[in-house]
């Protein structure tokens, strides 16, 4: 429709044209007509270029309306062509999917026929099983009525067997049940009982040869050094002259040394060397570095005294410390409370039966440390529990009670484990033993003590017994520092001048040798010095 349109828009446009030109022949033939003869041919030359400018203008025009028609027509064409060609393809797009309905549909009539047969087939075999279910219905009905009346049968037959029996073999049914029974029970309680012994027997064979192995193999992994305490230090001095300068005047440095440490300065005829004696090895260690500071400083009294024995009080407190730690390093544990590390550490110079305790501690925990790891158990939990074991005895001097109680309640204040608090109580069987670690403990603490050379009972004796006196001495009123002297053979006082007079020091060493004589066993005779001491001190600015 849109190309036709065009076409008759062309043939206006020409029949126009046409028009335009005959008018003008007309006009030129009537104005021609009216002028004179004379203009006519001027005239004519006029018309005939204005005609011809018109037919230029209008050829122009015609052109130009030619070409926009044929372009416009061309773009109709053209459009109408795509048109076309869109409407081929959607209708070739309509036809497929026509077609691609018609094979679903196709299919789905297919599956649904196929669906029907076997629907057919199920309905003729579930027809087919319910007939069979039925026939065996009715035979399951016909059998059990036989069973029914069987079975009546039998019980009617057992029943007169069971009376026979009883006439024949004089029992009841419940007697001869019970005959049975007991006769089977005494057969496998006796069968039961061999089998236990078997299995004991070979369990505590099994458990002694592990046992022996684990505890051969824990001792030989632990080499440690045999130990051999002594309650006498030797100091070697640079020369004989140092031992006059020792002494002082009138014996006032060693009275002063004495008194201030609580160690025994011997000076004998041994060249260049004192002895230092006392039974608590903390103590002894502090006066052999007070004694050595002074010694090289050269100037040696009272007051330098008691500054030395503060550096070297603070020195050993630190070594304490530094030995807790290397012990902690050496046993692998990081999470220990600090006042426990301290506490350990106060155990670098203490023994038990001449056996260093710290030494023992570590001893003790690798030994635990190994068990463990034989056992598959825990082995961190238990040298832990070991190398506290014996913490306790860093205060048994200031806290009354068992060593093993106060070590439990020191771990329990300071947040360590339920088990590690219950091995520390029990492992002297003061508490009874609940856990395996704890049993653990008992043995690694045996095995430390009982290896050959770790204990000497003796030295443990006569260091208790010190602690006794000192003890006796410490609990008079007015009494400022106690120390036991001459292995035991002298106790010497120190009282606060202004609680105590000369008459009431006198009373107190009277009072101490009675209670010593009435608590104690000792060879030969003990001396109790009562010292009270008035200072006057002045500053020189």
């Amino acid at each position: 429709m849109a190309v036709s349109s065009g076409i008759s828009l062309a043939f206006m446009v020409i029949g126009l044209l046409a028009l335009v030109i005959a008018f003008g022949a007309l006009w030129r033939r009537t104005v021609v007509g009216s002028r004179e003869a004379a203009d006519t041919g001027q005239l004519t030359d006029q018309v005939e270029g204005e005609r011809r400018s018109q037919l230029e203008k209008l050829e122009r025009e015609a052109g130009q309306v030619r070409a926009r028609a044929e372009a416009e027509a061309a773009g109709i064409v053209r459009r109408a062509s795509e048109e076309a060609e869109q409407a081929a393809q959607g209708r070739r797009e309509v036809e497929e999917e026509i077609r691609a309905v018609k094979d679903e549909v196709r299919e789905l009539r297919s599956d649904l026929e196929r669906r029907e047969v076997r629907l057919g087939e199920r309905e003729q075999r579930l027809d087919d099983e319910l007939r069979r279910l039925e026939d065996r219905s009715r035979t399951l009905d016909r059998l059990e009525r036989d069973l029914g009346q069987r079975s009546a049968e039998l019980e009617k037959a057992g029943e007169r067997s069971r009376r026979e029996l009883e006439r024949v073999a004089s029992l009841t049914a419940e007697q001869a049940k019970a005959e049975l029974v007991a006769a089977i029970e005494n057969q496998a309680k006796r069968e039961a009982a061999l089998i236990v012994r078997d299995i004991e027997r070979d369990a505590r064979a099994e458990g002694e040869k592990r046992a022996r192995k684990i505890v051969t193999l824990a001792i030989q992994r632990v080499a440690v050094e045999q130990t051999s305490e002594s309650v006498v230090s030797v100091l070697h001095l640079p020369s004989d002259e140092m031992k006059g300068r020792i002494i002082g005047r009138e014996g006032r440095n060693i009275r002063a040394f004495e008194s201030v440490t609580g160690v025994n300065l011997i000076i004998d005829d041994t060249p260049e060397a004192v002895l230092l004696s006392c039974f608590d090895p903390v103590r002894r260690e502090i006066g052999r570095l007070t004694l050595e500071r002074l010694i090289l400083d050269g100037r040696i009294h009272p007051q330098r005294i008691e500054d030395a024995y503060e550096r070297g009080k603070a020195e050993i407190e630190q070594l304490c410390s530094r030995a807790a730690e290397d012990a902690m390093t050496e046993l692998g544990i990081t999470d220990m409370h600090p006042e426990l590390v301290a506490l350990l550490g106060r155990l670098r110079y203490r023994t038990s039966y001449g056996q260093n305790v710290l030494k023992h501690l570590v001893e003790s925990a690798h030994i635990a440390g190994m068990m463990a790891s034989e056992l598959h158990m825990d082995a961190g939990l238990l040298r832990r529990c070991t190398v506290l074991h014996d913490i306790g005895k860093a205060l048994t001097h200031e806290v009354e009670g068992s060593h093993a109680l106060i070590g439990a309640e020191i771990a329990r204040k300071y947040g360590e484990p339920d088990d590690v608090v219950h091995a520390i109580e029990a492992h002297h069987n003061e508490v009874e033993v609940r856990t395996i670690e704890a049993v653990l403990t008992q043995a690694a603490d045996a095995m430390s003590g009982g290896r050959p050379g770790a204990r000497r009972e003796s030295l443990e004796m006569y260091i208790k017994r010190l602690e006794r006196l000192e003890q006796i001495a410490s609990g008079r009123e007015g009494v400022e520092k106690v120390f036991a002297m001459q292995a035991g053979r002298e106790i010497r006082v120190m009282v606060k001048p202004e609680r105590v007079d000369d008459i009431q020091a006198q009373v107190i060493a009277r009072d101490i040798a009675k209670q010593v004589e009435e608590e104690l066993t000792y060879p030969g005779q003990i001396r109790v010095t009562v010292v009270r001491e008035s200072r006057a001190t002045e500053f020189a600015r």
